[in-house]
């Protein structure tokens, strides 16, 4: 079992997360509320109304719960890689392209389980535009009253609403994650079996947080519509399928890419910073390689 990638996975997703935050707040708010209609008209208005504050609001839950569920993604989705290749009797042989795919997507749907209660305590308290310094009386006065708050109103079922299309969203972008981050590493390393320069590391994994979210964002459009529902006003959303076609209906199939551009502008330094980290530690904690793979980490 690699347990250096669950110690450094959990390290690194924490950074990602400080580094991304604040643009996370911008693109739920954009991708949920009709009274954002862009990037900069977001950011302009959140700080004017809500100060500095307004961007880091629903981050504590988060910044605790990132340790167990970066954990369990890096882990599963090494130790399924591992597996695939001693299946095959090929366990020093560097992994294939479909078996670094198929790993990652495992990887990406088993830490739903333990992201999604999280996720939607943070994804309801990114869309409170009330200021408590304005003297607004914001619903959720912060992730354990909000966290307590779903459990009462809707059950432990509602912890987990919007579960579905995270994880269709998070197994497939993934897998895309760690075959863009394997393809271009190799790309840009002498051979397949020496560790890419720190230059490849932060170039490889900027362009696969993008391409994994390019991939993602229509689904996390509309997760977060689900996980917000509700909560103010009368359910408007019957399930996955309803809210698809209901957005389409309403609002033109291009409101599922309206959060794209803040998506990946996020997507490249926090992955970057994610990458580096994660190597770095991974390098650190291991005494010498146990394969001919380069570590891998994942989509924040």
């Amino acid at each position: 079992m690699h347990v250096a990638d669950f110690v450094s996975g959990s390290l690194a997703g924490a950074c990602g997360l400080a580094v991304g935050y604040p643009l996370d707040t911008v693109k739920v708010r954009i991708q949920t509320q009709r009274q954002f209609t862009g990037i900069w008209q977001c950011v302009a208005t959140t700080f004017s109304k809500e100060g500095v504050h307004g961007f880091f609001k629903g981050m504590a839950l988060p910044m605790t719960t990132i340790s167990i569920t970066s954990s369990v993604a890096f882990g599963t989705y090494r130790n399924c890689l591992q597996c695939l290749k001693q299946a095959r009797g090929t366990v020093h042989v560097p992994s294939t392209k479909p078996e670094i795919f198929l790993s990652g997507l495992v990887g990406g749907i088993t830490q739903v389980l333990f992201v999604a209660p999280g996720d939607i305590v943070k994804v309801r308290l990114q869309c409170q535009t009330e200021s408590m310094r304005r003297g607004s009386k914001p619903k959720y006065r912060g992730p354990v009253h909000c966290l307590l708050s779903i459990l009462k109103e809707e059950g432990p079922r509602g912890l987990y609403r919007g579960a579905l299309p995270l994880a269709l969203r998070d197994g497939p972008g993934f897998g895309m994650y760690f075959l863009t981050y394997n393809t271009i590493c190799e790309l840009l390393s002498e051979s397949r079996t020496e560790k890419p320069a720190w230059s490849a590391v932060m170039l490889a994994g900027g362009f696969a947080g993008t391409v994994a979210w390019s991939m993602s964002t229509p689904m996390d459009v509309i997760k977060a519509r689900l996980q917000v529902d509700g909560s103010r006003e009368t359910r408007r959303y019957r399930g996955l399928v309803h809210c698809i076609a209901e957005t389409t209906r309403t609002e033109g199939a291009g409101v599922f890419f309206r959060s794209l551009g803040i998506n990946c502008l996020r997507a490249f330094p926090v992955n970057l910073v994610v990458f580096v980290t994660y190597e770095l530690l991974t390098g650190l904690l291991q005494a010498k390689p146990d394969s001919a793979d380069t570590p891998r980490v994942g989509l924040e």
